[in-house]
């Protein structure tokens, strides 16, 4: 069959249980997509043709035995920052290029629990710092809508492969807007969840109280499928919260768009640098929810231009903290004949780490350092629990916030934006992970290049399942998620 890669995940799941392919034969249609159409892309870091196949027999052994789970057999790539036992686990970082996990992510260990049939890992930027997948030391992954263009990040290799139909769907993870700013790019579904809800186990840090796992897909309910896989306590993690998942797929028409109330941010809409185009996609898409009949309510959320300075205060602190572990004595990249142990420490590290990289924990150690940690650090936590009570204030009133995800579509590769520009993109997405907040990005349709727009939903504490179900009922009433680049149409 030419065209498996054109099915939703419920329809893969169908046609495994209904034995109208195999699992052997769906991976291998991937994996020649992967071989023919990812030198163009170049979305994977790592892909795992031998490891993927044999899991591909072991699911359909399952399936004949009766013994399979829903997505016993589907494939799935994962972002190169969760830890896979056997295989090279990167991080997009030249200093861990040769490291290969010794154990798997929750994660990971999850999705073959599952039966989930590892294609790769996917490229990314450098400890999931950046916003375009250009600082990965494997080089930039392309947009499948656009060649030259990006495809967003971190998790642009994760949104790239599945745009392009490299694979069904993929694990993300997102800091500031990770998941949901690639996928909004690559004209995806992609669901960050509540802090907590997904393991972080196995998960290479950046920014420990912000980073989160979820889904990126097509469509919603592709989301929910692979949702329903990554949550869950786990208490190898610290930070996962002991609250009962949902059956995300079961909820998806749980929640009604009647009488939904949106909230609209004034302050969104009015953001210096938000494009005409993005705009007025995105209130195209709010009118035609009213037009299902959910109510559009304008709030105040006062604390907007505090996002972008709290959060880069934040996120370089803790990825000063956790990247210390990076010295070239342990594991990863360690530099040639060393000196002494100073040497090792500074030419590992300044080898080893990107500019972007070396960038962040350079602020995160300065805010962190003796007279500056009260003035800067402190300061930047308790700005933090405004936005959370800023967000709070406005749930009393309204059920899901409204956004752009991103202030434009994707810029071209290589496009010089200096680093200030580049956090500034962030405005929409950011704040989210701050206060710990669930938020989604649907597609809704493309500019004037034709690239595409995307919608955010901001939920509630714990409120995927609202937010997958009124998506859901929106992709029910349009076509947007159905749209596919040029080169996902091509055959293998």
């Amino acid at each position: 069959m030419t065209d498996l890669h054109r099915l939703s995940i419920r329809e893969l799941s169908e046609g495994l249980a209904g034995s109208k392919f195999s699992s052997r034969e769906l991976t291998e249609h991937y994996l020649k997509r992967i071989e023919k159409i990812d030198t163009q892309v170049q979305s994977y870091v790592t892909v795992t043709p031998e490891q993927a196949l044999a899991q591909a027999d072991a699911a359909d052994a399952l399936r004949k035995s009766g013994m399979a789970n829903v997505l016993t057999g589907v494939p799935v790539a994962h972002k190169d920052i969760f830890c896979t036992q056997g295989i090279k686990t990167t991080a997009g970082s030249k200093i861990l290029d040769n490291f290969i996990s010794p154990y798997d992510a929750t994660v990971v260990a999850k999705g073959k629990v599952a039966g989930l049939v590892t294609l790769g890992k996917v490229n990314m930027d450098e400890f999931a710092m950046g916003s375009t997948s250009e600082s990965s030391y494997f080089g930039a992954t392309k947009n499948p809508w656009a060649l030259d263009h990006v495809p967003g990040g971190s998790s642009g290799g994760s949104a790239a492969a599945v745009a392009a139909d490299l694979a069904p769907f993929a694990t993300g993870t997102d800091t500031g807007g990770s998941i949901r700013q690639p996928a909004s790019f690559c004209g995806l579904t992609g669901l960050k969840p509540t802090y907590g809800r997904v393991s972080r186990f196995g998960m290479i840090a950046y920014a420990s109280s912000l980073d989160q796992g979820g889904p990126m897909a097509r469509s919603a309910e592709d989301c929910a499928y692979l949702m329903n896989v990554m949550a869950g306590h786990d208490n190898r993690d610290s930070t996962s919260v002991n609250v009962d998942a949902d059956d995300y797929v079961a909820n998806l028409n749980g929640t009604s768009v009647k009488g939904l109330r949106i909230g609209i941010p004034k302050q969104y809409f009015n953001v210096a640098g938000l494009d005409a185009d993005v705009k007025a996609r995105v209130e195209e898409s709010l009118k035609k929810l009213e037009d299902m009949g959910a109510t559009l309510v304008e709030i105040d959320l006062n604390m907007t231009d505090a996002y972008v300075p709290t959060y880069y205060l934040i996120a370089p602190a803790e990825a000063s903290s956790n990247l210390q572990r990076f010295d070239g004595v342990r594991y990863g990249y360690r530099c040639e004949n060393p000196v002494d142990l100073t040497d090792l420490y500074k030419r590992s590290r300044s080898e080893g780490f990107g500019p972007e990289v070396q960038r962040r924990i350079l602020i995160g150690t300065y805010a962190l350092s003796a007279g500056y940690y009260d003035a800067y650090y402190v300061k930047a936590q308790k700005v933090r629990r405004l936005i959370q009570q800023d967000f709070l204030k406005a749930f009393e009133s309204v059920d899901v916030i409204a956004a752009p995800s991103a202030p434009t579509t994707a810029y071209k590769i290589g496009a010089s934006l200096d680093p200030v520009e580049m956090y500034l993109g962030d405005i929409y997405t950011i704040a989210v992970n701050l206060a710990g907040l669930p938020a989604i990005n649907a597609p809704v349709g493309f500019d004037k290049d034709q690239l595409p727009v995307g919608l955010q939903l901001i939920g509630n504490y714990w409120s995927e399942s609202q937010l997958l179900s009124v998506v859901h009922q929106y992709q029910q009433a349009t076509d947007w998620h159905t749209k596919r680049a040029a080169i996902a149409e091509e055959t293998v």
